[in-house]
């Protein structure tokens, strides 16, 4: 696949919108109860949501979903889902349908996009805090229950809430430089690279169910202590690890930076 190949764009038309539907069951293999049904892609469309998708000719190779949401009287895009097919991944496809998810919420005046992920998964996390400029500094337990997906492994949804802040200093100078803004790092919280391996078997399960329960209540108890995960690295080994220290509330608007 050459990158040259790959359009992004806006999904056109409600045959698109059953395709978003299909590449989600093929990537997740939810139970039919728990698909994102096509009515909601359908309303996230009419209602000043995002439908998004990455096309290599008339195949669909990717998509995102969003919806509006409203915090503090601050207007705001729930990202809700993105995925890529599995042969397309580690190919920038992500990272494109989440500038193309920015470049649409600055036009339309919004300033902030927010998702929820694992953080137990490790490309993920790198591509949210690293290539993106995201930062968390909340923590939801078994956001969605106990998933019919095999990726969760059986285990509890718990899920980190990433804050894209759309044009503040952090973000554009990531995107400009490619180097995320030197910060003071008061702590780490580490997740092996066998924690896919573990997840995957059940006479493994109880070891990345260890680990995720270690890191849960680390992160419950530094984001009390007003700590905001600002940065991710990654060995040679495949091991990830959160780097947490201050985040200034001022820093989350340009306009008051």
């Amino acid at each position: 696949m050459s990158p040259d190949s790959v359009v992004i764009r806006n999904c056109e038309g409600i045959e698109e919108l059953r395709k978003c539907v299909a590449l989600q069951k093929e990537i997740w293999n939810f139970s039919d109860a728990e698909l994102v049904p096509l009515r909601m892609f359908v309303v996230a469309e009419k209602i000043g949501g995002q439908v998004m998708g990455a096309f290599e000719g008339k195949e669909m190779i990717g998509f995102a979903l969003s919806i509006p949401g409203n915090r503090s009287g601050h207007l705001y895009l729930h990202s809700h889902m993105l995925a890529v097919g599995k042969q397309y991944r580690n190919s920038g496809v992500g990272r494109r349908l989440k500038l193309f998810q920015r470049k649409d919420a600055i036009a339309r005046g919004i300033e902030l996009i927010e998702w929820t992920f694992d953080p137990l998964e490790i490309k993920n996390a790198y591509l949210n805090i690293e290539k993106l400029g995201a930062i968390a500094r909340r923590y939801n337990i078994n956001q969605y229950g106990i998933t019919s997906s095999p990726l969760q492994g059986g285990l509890p949804s718990d899920r980190l809430i990433a804050e894209w802040w759309l044009k503040s200093k952090r973000v554009q100078a990531l995107l400009q430089t490619g180097k995320r803004t030197p910060f003071t790092c008061e702590t780490t919280i580490a997740v092996p690279a066998q924690i896919y391996d573990w997840k995957a078997a059940p006479e493994t399960r109880i070891q990345a169910q260890q680990v995720q329960e270690r890191n849960r209540e680390q992160f419950l108890r530094h984001f009390s202590e007003g700590l905001a995960v600002l940065g991710y690295e990654r060995d040679g080994q495949g091991n990830g690890r959160f780097l947490l220290g201050r985040w200034d509330e001022k820093w989350s608007y340009a306009s008051k930076a």
